[in-house]
């Protein structure tokens, strides 16, 4: 990707310099300005696949940082409709078909500045995992492609997923189960956040942070004798 025009850096900017409207409006956020070589130059987190709609306000919070956007190109593989150009207050913006384009990707180009490459985040991603997508990719230096970090955020998902499953499924058994397994005894065991008990001769069983420090049941349960020196 070209960073450079006219041996000056291309101007970048972070989601905070954004103004807040626009910027929640595009959901989108933006490598900060850096000398080096990115395969991205941010992500953006569109509401819907329709591009009528989606990009008139992502061109409203590009046009003051990057200059006027007069082209945008995607992989029609996402989008159900891609329309020749889309009006964006009250001027054209043109949208190109590339199918040999990275479909998680849009290119946006500036007659005067230069092109940006941005991460397209599928608009039914949960918010946890765009809010990955959306760090990844506006990663000072990273080279790694839109199409990369879309495969690794479906293995991290699983992951998270299998995580959950697991915490449930041990929430559902421990729940049909009464809550714990019981010692011949009368005591609980299996409950993970149970505090340990101990039990002296003739005492009640009772936490071992409930027993007062310097008595003879304190005493008995640190493993002393009661006497003192």
């Amino acid at each position: 990707m070209n960073t450079t025009l006219a041996g000056m850096p291309l101007g970048r900017t972070t989601h905070h310099d954004l103004a807040p409207a626009l910027a929640m409006a595009a959901r989108l956020r933006l490598a900060p300005r850096s000398a080096l070589v990115t395969a991205l130059d941010g992500a953006w987190w569109p509401h819907s696949r329709d591009l009528a709609v989606e990009l008139p306000p992502l061109m409203a919070a590009l046009d003051e940082l990057w200059g006027r956007i007069t082209r945008v190109t995607v992989n029609p593989m996402h989008w159900p409709v891609v329309p020749p150009k889309v009006d964006v207050a009250g001027r054209f913006v043109h949208v190109g078909r590339f199918v040999e384009q990275d479909p998680d990707k849009l290119i946006l180009l500036s007659f005067t500045v230069g092109r940006w490459d941005l991460l397209v985040i599928p608009p039914e991603t949960a918010p946890a995992s765009a809010a990955r997508l959306l760090a990844a990719a506006a990663l000072p230096g990273s080279m790694l492609s839109a199409g990369t970090l879309m495969a690794n955020e479906a293995v991290i998902g699983r992951g998270v997923r299998e995580a959950q499953r697991r915490e449930a499924d041990w929430e559902v058994t421990w729940e049909t189960e009464g809550g714990a397994c019981m010692s011949p005894v009368g005591e609980p065991l299996g409950d993970p956040h149970a505090s340990p008990r101990v039990r002296g001769p003739g005492l009640p069983v009772m936490p071992v942070e409930a027993i007062p420090l310097g008595t003879a049941a304190g005493m008995a349960a640190a493993g002393g004798s009661g006497r003192t020196s």
